[in-house]
């Protein structure tokens, strides 16, 4: 970094300085002044005495020459007129250096010469000169300098061969070099520095109490930019440096960014202030790490605001505070009376199965965690909602309910009990769901979830397995607790595996595949070796047919989810993954490898996949198949057809097509497709790439074909929403992934076309941009199904829970749009219920503390549902599955700042206090001189208040101090004790 961004101000002088000093020599004589003149007479005549042999005037010689060069006062364009007038006699100074016999004489000629070095075109003599001379104060010979040195360190320390000796020469002058950069408030110029020569642990004992912010705010907005491990070394350093100053929760919210849960157990240990326990606490529980408290004097207090057990009456409180508490029909969020409506011939039956399917899912996403509605809340009425739908829409209306209940323990859990003595089985299923997913986020300490879950997870019948397995899922996504962890029977994670071995006739595929999903979201970004071990045993006793089946993909995603952001632990598994039968063991390794490196930023991975996503499938075959020559010419006919195919939205056109007829040796025309949208997955060569193994004839092929071609690109579809997971990480990134999908649309497989519209959504979620809304709306008009029911609910996704007014537009005229095709208009009907995600009060962003921390289990919910959505149709439209749209639970969280202070009457438990805070948009300090302004454009409000994606708030007076930085969520506030309030005085 230095170095790139230091050279060229340097290069720049000498090139200004090369042109006044030859093309113009002759005028610029006539222009000198009488000052400049006689400096440049006397440094003639002081070299002149150096050359002499009498060793006495050296010494005074050379002191003036050091007085005149640091008396120069210079203008940052020009180079100083000392260095420019001794710049010819550089060479000259170096002889005299070797002839110099006195030691003190030689250091201070060193000194010297290495300033001179500045101007000279040899490389690292500042250094090699600075190293020899008398190390008098860096500072000395000015800040330019100290920039010079700090330059030519990043390059010579990159030097192969460099001898220790020579290390610890260097590493001296580095830590002169930082030591003088953090006395002159140039803390980014000795971060980029230590970073650069990767010395950064130098940086902990040269930090001051004054500075640790800046520094540290520069450390953490650098990590994503940086490859691994380098991210985690600096994320770790700035950790260090909160507790050299005793900030435990920033200590805390780093402590997260890594994962490292023992560590944050440790700093709670040392933090003795309650409030800001209390705090921890709290982010702690927005982050869904949930952790026993016993042992510590206020461990009844700290697991309750840790559990979030009050959440939802603080959600409540926002409710009434924004008059919102009246319960909206998904009649009133469609609108359909102003749709456009055709005078003849309406939606074909307007209350088909998948339309109340619809109504159910919209109803619990808009009155989410409201406690009140107008299907649920009756029992009579529910019954007769539930019944209007079939079997697994039954389970999927029933855990509707849980939606509307979110949060909400001790009431939600009595509602639900009315549908757990039914005589259904489906309505019983759902209820069990809902169960999960009231208790997903919460923490209870009599965990109601599990004693009500655990007895169905063995169960004779299949669909009960369903409801309580993905419940449980939901309800312990990434908690640490013993209930969770223990290995014993009734312990949540052991009843799990035991479902992976189970043969009884209940434990159908999709029973394991869901056992699978759940242990990933319990053990989301654990690493836990243990448990993936035996869910790829469970992979590996399955043959390559029962692969095939769309639940086994479930269990690799448990195994991806597991190693989710744990970066370089995943490398073992990646390469025993590679193991499995081809399409679906490229498939997985590629999953778990996105996974690590989930929100990283990490460019090399992401160019990775981009290699992977430029790959044709079918070509190695061909090539196998013809001879040499043709081959080639089928590869060339491959890119054409693509190349042609570039920009019309018929996304069928594979590159199969084209080397099916390179089998007959006349290549196609490439604007003719030589066969029909579908066929290709009936062609010879396409059957033999897909199963190399049986090189027969092209008839014995065609068999195994249909169900090994979409599979074939599963790898590539799951690279593109690679480029989505990773690429978040930081906005440069993200804005890079916009373009490249922008490529890959237009030139990818119909395959990668299809992931595309998913990828962008997770790029930014509910954060509905204009660019990718118009990109999205243009996707879901796409003649290719599959590519426009990705763009719907990706239209969802981007505009969830924000109110959107022109994405609630589109979604109308979509409605109108797809008004024959049911699974569309579901999804449009689906997409308008997230974007009104409980009236406008939500988000599903799963970045949050001033979007420097990543939530995993949110993070998982997401990725789970973009995953299952790269092949819609056998697993959310198959009218089977549309229950996994719940995993989306683990991302809904309340968008709201609502401040807290401690209660006089009751000590030790907090209340809920209004007060003033400005809301803006937040502005990028880092690194910035001075105490910047954090946000803009600000308005005043009393909390509690919602905060839309990239606002910020700031607390408008000081009568009260804030426990934490960073205003979000619940906020302990505590008085100020130097507070004078304003007193207005009035003139009698």
């Amino acid at each position: 970094m230095v170095a790139t961004t230091q050279q060229k101000p340097e290069t720049d002088k000498k090139k200004i300085d090369d042109k006044k000093g030859t093309g113009k020599a002759e005028p610029k004589k006539e222009e000198m002044t009488e000052e400049d003149q006689k400096l440049e007479e006397d440094l003639n005549l002081l070299v002149q005495r150096l050359s002499e042999p009498d060793a006495s005037l050296y010494k005074p010689s050379l002191e003036t020459m050091r007085t005149l060069i640091r008396a120069s006062t210079t203008s940052m364009t020009s180079v100083p007129k000392p260095l420019k007038f001794m710049r010819p006699h550089y060479a000259k100074m170096k002889e005299i250096y070797t002839s110099i016999v006195a030691p003190d004489v030689k250091k201070l000629c060193a000194d010297i010469i290495s300033v001179l070095a500045m101007t000279s075109d040899e490389r690292t003599d500042t250094i090699n000169y600075r190293i020899l001379g008398s190390h008098e104060p860096i500072g000395d010979w000015g800040h330019e300098y100290v920039r010079h040195l700090a330059m030519e360190m990043s390059e010579e320390w990159k030097k192969e061969g460099t001898s220790e000796a020579r290390k610890e020469e260097l590493i001296q002058l580095t830590q002169d070099i930082v030591s003088h950069h953090m006395k002159h408030n140039a803390e980014v110029e000795a971060c980029d520095l230590l970073i650069e020569i990767e010395r950064i642990d130098l940086l902990i004992s040269y930090v001051q109490e004054v500075d640790h912010q800046r520094v540290c705010l520069y450390l953490l907005s650098c990590a994503p930019l940086t490859p691994d491990p380098d991210n985690i070394i600096l994320i770790r350093t700035a950790l260090q440096l909160y507790l050299k100053f005793n900030r435990y929760l920033e200590a805390v919210r780093c402590a997260i960014m890594v994962n490292d849960v023992p560590k944050v157990r440790e700093i709670f240990s040392k933090a003795d202030n309650p409030l800001l326990r209390k705090q921890m606490a709290i982010l702690l529980g927005r982050h869904q790490i949930f952790l026993d408290y016993e042992g510590a004097e206020d461990s009844d207090a700290l697991a309750e605001l840790n559990s979030n057990s009050h959440l939802y009456e603080y959600f409540h409180s926002l409710a009434r505070e924004l008059d919102i508490m009246e319960p909206k029909t998904p009649e009133g969020i469609y609108k359909s009376h102003l749709e456009h409506s055709r005078p003849f011939g309406n939606s074909s039956q307007p209350d088909s199965t998948r339309m109340n399917l619809a109504a159910a899912l919209v109803n619990g996403f808009v009155n989410c965690g409201f406690g009140v509605d107008k299907m649920m809340a009756e029992t009579e009425e529910a019954s007769r909602w539930f019944y209007k739908n079939k079997e697994y829409g039954m389970l999927t209306a029933a855990a509707s309910q849980g939606l509307i209940w979110r949060w909400d323990i001790d009431t939600g859990l009595a509602q639900c009990d009315r549908f757990l003595y039914i005589n259904d089985d489906y309505i019983k299923a759902g209820t069990l769901l809902a169960i999960g997913i009231i208790s997903s986020g919460i923490q209870d300490a009599c965990d109601p979830a599990s004693a009500l879950l655990l007895d169905h997870v063995q169960s004779d019948r299949s669909i009960m397995r369903v409801g309580s397995i993905l419940g449980l899922g939901l309800a312990y996504a990434n908690s640490k607790r013993e209930t969770v962890t223990k290995n014993e029977e009734r312990g949540v994670i052991f009843e799990l595996k035991k479902v992976l071995s189970d043969q009884k006739p209940s434990a159908i595929p999709e029973v394991k595949g869901l056992a699978g999903l759940s242990l990933g979201l319990i053990l989301v970004g654990t690493a836990d070796a243990e448990a993936a071990m035996e869910m790829l045993q469970a992979l590996m006793d399955k043959s390559e047919t029962e692969l095939t089946d769309p639940n086994m993909r479930f269990l690799a995603l448990g195994i991806a989810l597991i190693f989710l952001q744990t970066q370089d632990k995943s490398d073992v598994f990646v390469e025993s993954l590679r193991s499995l039968p081809d399409p679906f063991g490229a498939m997985v390794s590629t999953l778990v490898e996105v996974c690590a490196y989930a929100g990283t930023g990490n460019v090399l991975k992401i160019q990775k996949l981009l290699h992977l996503c430029s790959e044709h499938y079918e070509t190695p075959a061909a090539e196998k198949k013809t001879a040499p020559g043709r081959g080639t010419r089928g590869t060339n006919a491959a890119s054409a057809t693509n190349a042609a195919g570039a920009g019309t939205a018929t996304p069928a056109r594979p590159a199969t097509q084209s080397v099916s007829t390179d089998s007959t040796t006349t290549p196609a025309p490439s604007g003719t497709p030589a066969v029909a949208p579908g066929a290709p997955k009936k062609d010879g060569p396409a059957g033999a790439a897909a199963t190399p193994a049986a090189p027969g004839t092209a008839g014995a092929d065609a068999a195994p074909a249909p169900p090994a071609k979409p599979d074939l690109s599963s790898q590539q579809a799951v690279a593109v929403l690679g480029i989505g997971l990773i690429a978040m990480g930081d906005d440069i990134g993200s804005q890079m992934a916009l373009r490249m999908f922008g490529h890959l649309i237009r030139y990818g497989e119909p395959v990668i076309r299809r992931a595309v519209p998913l990828a962008l959504s997770l790029l930014s979620v509910s954060n509905p941009q204009l660019n990718i809304l118009e990109t999205l709306s243009k996707f879901s008009h796409d003649s290719d199904s599959d590519t426009a029911h990705n763009a719907i609910f990706a239209m969802g996704l981007v505009g969830a829970g924000t109110n959107n007014a022109r994405l609630v537009a589109m979604l109308r005229n979509l409605a109108s749009y797809h008004y024959k095709d049911q699974v569309s208009l579901m999804l449009v009907r689906i997409a308008q219920g997230l974007t009104h995600l409980g009236k406008g009060t939500m988000t599903l962003n799963p970045w949050h503390s001033d979007r420097q921390l990543l939530s995993p289990s949110a993070l998982a919910s997401l990725l789970s549902i973009c995953f299952c959505f790269l092949d819609a149709n056998n697993t959310v439209l198959n009218s089977r599955q549309h229950y996994l749209l719940y995993t989306l639970v683990l991302a809904m969280q309340p968008r709201m700042l609502t401040t807290l202070i401690e209660d006089d009457m009751k000590p030790g438990s907090l209340k809920q206090l209004n007060v003033s805070v400005r809301v803006g948009q937040a502005v990028d300090v880092v690194a910035q001189a001075g105490k910047p302004k954090t946000i803009t454009g600000f308005q005043t409000h009393t909390t509690p208040v919602l905060l839309a994606h990239g606002e910020r708030a700031e607390l408008a007076n000081d009568e009260y101090i804030s426990v934490t930085p960073h205003l979000e969520g619940l906020v302990i506030l505590k008085k100020n004790p130097d507070y004078q309030p304003v007193v207005v005085s009035t003139k009698k």
